[in-house]
């Protein structure tokens, strides 16, 4: 599982290759994917970036999420698949939820389905969608997937008309758990209801540690079970296993020992989850993964 109550697990954002100018290296990421699965990490993150644009801050050209997620299941065994997210108010919930189904039953039940909302007012415009509605598309949406994934039959109608003989398949053994991937406009209260966790971008610990607070609180409204927290973040892990913490955008740049440091704090400050981003700049992905698996999960 990506969350555990007590524990902070690892996970892998995809992918770990140079972002400028470049398209997706399927087969470099690939096998990053299988040394990380080797490796012990718990989650491969897939992003869903549907267009391209010059002003969009990560200009690598993304796989399509689906098809990359049917890959990864195909050619790795245990570590968990995530969506990190699924823009929702830009799919089809159907198309959504049968390609959630499949996915999870290829992977033997190691899918988790994070969703968000994007916010590229531009990219809204050329799916002829308001960004204006996007909570309430999102919200719709979610439900709508929800309904799908619980009951093969549900909410398969003819634009709000009867039902019809249709049904979403495959039913996979395991059910697709349903992840909140920023706030989407939403209440934390709602995603608490709805989501098996929050997963949010990083802020430096004394920061996220208010956005911790609000999120149990909320949580503690809904008396609800477990629910998970986590974060992504860029990092550079440098060679010099002592090299002192700065900051980047987005997360840190570190020698081993800090990584370790930060990982442990965060754990104590209610974070169970954390998906590197990792940077390729002065080192090899594969380095940076076995570095990781070595040296970095024995001690956290």
């Amino acid at each position: 599982m990506i969350f555990r109550k007590d524990h902070l697990t690892l996970g892998l954002v995809l992918p770990a290759q140079s972002r400028i100018g470049a398209d997706f290296d399927f087969e470099t990421q690939i096998a990053l994917a299988a040394r990380a699965d080797k490796a012990g990490l718990t989650a491969l993150w897939v992003r869903d970036v549907p267009i391209n644009s010059s002003g969009y801050p990560d200009p690598i050209g993304h796989s399509d999420p689906w098809v990359l997620l049917g890959a990864l299941a195909a050619t790795t065994t245990t570590i968990q698949l995530a969506t990190g997210a699924i823009v929702l108010p830009l799919r089809h919930p159907l198309h959504v939820a049968k390609s959630a189904l499949s996915v999870q039953a290829l992977s033997r039940g190691r899918f988790t389905l994070g969703l968000g909302s994007g916010d590229r007012p531009t990219e809204y415009e050329v799916y002829g969608e308001d960004i204006g509605q996007r909570k309430t598309l999102y919200r719709n949406n979610w439900e709508r997937v929800a309904a799908v994934l619980g009951d093969a039959k549900a909410e398969v109608t003819a634009n709000g008309g009867p039902e019809h003989d249709f049904e979403i398949r495959p039913r996979p053994a395991t059910p697709v758990p349903m992840l909140s991937v920023g706030s989407s406009s939403q209440s934390l209260e709602w995603i608490a209801r709805h989501s098996i966790g929050w997963m949010t971008y990083y802020r430096s610990l004394d920061v996220q540690k208010d956005r911790i607070a609000l999120w149990q609180a909320a949580i503690g409204k809904t008396m609800a079970a477990f629910r998970g927290f986590g974060q992504s973040m860029a990092l550079e892990l440098t060679e010099d296993a002592r090299s002192r913490p700065e900051p980047i955008n987005l997360g840190m740049k570190t020698g081993r020992y800090g990584l370790i440091d930060a990982i442990q704090a965060m754990k104590q400050t209610g974070v169970h989850h954390l998906a590197l981003n990792i940077s390729t700049t002065n080192r090899p992905p594969i380095d940076v993964i076995d570095e990781i698996a070595t040296e970095v999960i024995p001690n956290v």
